[in-house]
């Protein structure tokens, strides 16, 4: 039986919160802010959240085991 082991481009862009639920940044937040308005700019500070019974989560579950 090999290891198990954490993806490791999984473990550096998700994070898992108390509930079991998986936090995320949203992209476009790096650079060439200034033409985009200031609604779509405030938007992008919010943080995305990833059920664990979605699609998306049942596959961060397989890819994060330990964490």
């Amino acid at each position: 039986m090999p290891k198990l082991r954490n993806h490791s481009g999984a473990k550096k862009r998700f994070s898992r919160t108390a509930t079991g639920k998986y936090k995320r940044r949203k992209a476009g937040r790096k650079h060439l802010l200034t033409p985009q308005s200031a609604s779509r700019r405030r938007e992008r500070r919010h943080v995305g959240i990833i059920e664990s019974t979605s699609p998306e989560g049942k596959l961060l579950d397989k890819y994060l085991p330990m964490k």
